[in-house]
């Protein structure tokens, strides 16, 4: 079977998943309503804050909606708030511009705060 016998078929094998033609996710959540607003950024910033604490497993980044702005509260082992808040707040604040940007990528505006 050549690429010309293929045209107008999406694909031959049974094997279909969620990428239309280009590559492209098509997403199985309809309309705007039904999305968790800030999934993405809780996600990036949980990720960061893991990869910087000594004790991954007691990181955990709890996420609050209000009218549309989305705050995400890092939680983690008191060992590890040096490591996270950084010399002069510098790392915090690399955090802080890293969920605002996954934040923004989603349409929401993201904070990040570190619970003592």
């Amino acid at each position: 079977m050549t690429d010309d016998d293929n045209i107008g078929n999406i694909r031959d094998d049974d094997d279909f998943d969620d990428d239309d033609i280009d590559g492209n996710f098509v997403d199985e959540v309809g309309g705007e309503g039904n999305r968790i607003v800030g999934v993405r950024a809780q996600a990036v910033v949980e990720h960061v804050a893991r990869a910087l604490a000594d004790d991954p497993d007691a990181i955990e980044v709890d996420l609050q909606e209000r009218r549309g702005d989305v705050t995400l509260l890092i939680h983690a082992n008191p060992d590890d708030m040096g490591r996270l808040i950084g010399r002069r707040g510098r790392v915090i604040q690399a955090v802080r511009q890293v969920g605002r940007a996954a934040g923004a990528a989603e349409g929401v505006r993201a904070t990040v705060d570190v619970a003592e």
